[in-house]
């Protein structure tokens, strides 16, 4: 879990070659979060895949919560 502010963290995941090219998997929304089937799309041979979760979204924190989560905040 990655602390962004007070009150949020988000989820994410390195999976994949450590010094491979890094590409970053954003899932769809609103609300979801990556699974495991999401990492089928790259080589973990050739890249280094990162996925996370949204705010509020999948396993981040807190869930569903608008507070520190609007344009302006971010």
């Amino acid at each position: 879990m990655l602390k962004v502010s007070e009150i949020h963290t988000l989820y994410y995941e390195e999976v994949g070659n450590p010094a491979g090219k890094p590409i970053v998997f954003v899932h769809g929304g609103p609300g979801g979060g990556t699974d495991s089937r999401d990492r089928q799309f790259f080589d973990p041979q050739v890249y280094r895949i990162i996925l996370y979760h949204q705010r509020g979204a999948g396993n981040s924190t807190p869930s569903a919560c608008l507070e520190e989560n609007t344009t302006w905040d971010l």
